[in-house]
């Protein structure tokens, strides 16, 4: 099991200037290897250059620049490398499926916000030790870097990263060899359902209001992306109020995603302490929020026929401001370090099967909350129904394993 833990750093001013120096230059070693295997490609019978051969060309690079590539750390430029390398693996595997390729893009200093340092020591050391008040991380070029280290480190640091969000600074050590420390068992199943009315509904009938957070702050973010969008192309990146704008937009959409992901890690804290096993319906997040295809229509060549596209946008943003899927990756994770079993079963369905008599019909489904069984009768809540199906479902498939 491999552990991540993100820590705030506090560089000086001098500091912050170094960190912004090494993105720009590992994000010009970046593009100058995407330049390479695009011109490779093109104009020398379709070459294909590898990542071993461009990491061969590191030491020549260092040497011909030493002030903006020869500071860094070799093996930091090695993960950036490897990074353009990932991409590639994955270009070709879309190809091969049959999926939008998606070519690899040139990365602006604006989006290439990570450096990797493969291994804690080399280039990057991680210095927690008893004797210093203050926690700090050494960088390579840069020195030593206080860190907000609110919690303690556990198990063997595998890699560093420094990450830049906003204008915030954040150091990620990801670890593994992690003790485990399993909860008391409660012999507790539960089945969730998770919905946009309630964040989600257990199959003890208990309702967890949805946040919103975004639609919270939609006040604060329309008049923030008003004031960006005032700026006219021609002098969007060189105005320094347009930079302000932009920033304020950033700040306001990195708080949402700060409280959208407290707020799961205290819903799925609460579920893996009083459940042994917790049930879920394997949602496709990414299908169900798809924008529907034009119909055109056949009447009228050029005009298109209605397809709901507005009222779609609309459940697309409700389903994203829930974040079902950052909740379900942290309820994975705390459930196997907390020895806990998380089962993901069929959605299909689970909210028009009876659990009562077993009767499956859409019309069992009267409203988005209510269900009544049109075989037997049976009236509860349609999200509860849900849940308490999606439990049942999960256990049907323990008894198969078993």
């Amino acid at each position: 099991m491999i552990h991540a833990y993100k820590f705030l750093l506090r560089p000086t001013a001098r500091q912050t200037v170094a960190l912004g120096g090494m993105l720009r230059d590992h994000c010009s070693l970046y593009n100058g290897a995407l330049q390479e295997r695009r011109d490779a490609y093109r104009h020398v019978s379709k070459t294909t250059v590898r990542y071993g051969e461009q990491s061969a060309q590191l030491k020549e690079i260092r040497a011909f620049d030493p002030e903006r590539q020869g500071r860094w750390s070799f093996s930091s430029q090695q993960a950036t490398l490897r990074r353009l390398d990932k991409a590639f693996a994955a270009f070709f595997q879309r190809v091969r499926a049959g999926d939008t390729p998606g070519y690899p893009r040139f990365q602006g200093v604006g989006r290439f916000d990570t450096v990797v340092f493969p291994k804690d020591g080399d280039g990057c050391r991680w210095d927690s030790t008893p004797q210093h008040p203050q926690t700090r991380v050494r960088l390579q070029g840069i020195g030593h870097i206080r860190v907000h280290q609110h919690r303690p480190v556990r198990g063997r640091i595998k890699t560093i990263s420094v990450k830049r969000e906003g204008s915030r600074w954040y150091v990620v050590l990801a670890c593994d060899q992690l003790p485990t420390e399993p909860l008391p068992g409660t012999s507790v199943a539960i089945g969730i359902d998770m919905g946009v009315e309630h964040f989600l509904t257990t199959s003890d009938g208990e309702h967890i209001a949805n946040p919103r957070f975004l639609k919270a702050a939609s006040d604060e973010l329309v008049e923030a992306q008003r004031q960006l969008a005032r700026f006219p192309q021609r002098t969007r990146q060189r105005s320094k109020k347009h930079r302000a704008a932009a920033r304020r937009v950033a700040r306001i959409y990195a708080a949402i995603r700060r409280q959208r992901l407290d707020h799961a890690h205290k819903v799925a804290l609460a579920l893996v302490r009083d459940y042994d096993v917790i049930a879920h319906e394997r949602l496709n997040t990414a299908g169900m929020t798809l924008t529907p295809k034009p119909k055109p229509d056949p009447e009228r060549p050029g005009s298109f026929l209605p397809n709901s596209a507005a009222a779609k946008a609309g459940l697309n943003r409700s389903i994203l401001d829930a974040g079902w899927g950052v909740f379900l990756t942290v309820l994975a994770n705390k459930a196997e370090s907390a020895g806990r079993r998380v089962i993901a079963v069929d959605p299909r369905n689970t909210s028009r099967i009876c659990p009562s008599c077993g009767h499956t019909a859409k019309e069992n489904r009267v409203t988005q909350a209510n269900f009544v069984c049109m075989a037997c009768g049976f009236a509860a809540n349609a999200d509860h129904v849900a849940a308490t199906n999606v439990l049942n479902r999960a256990g049907l498939a323990l008894c198969d394993v078993a």
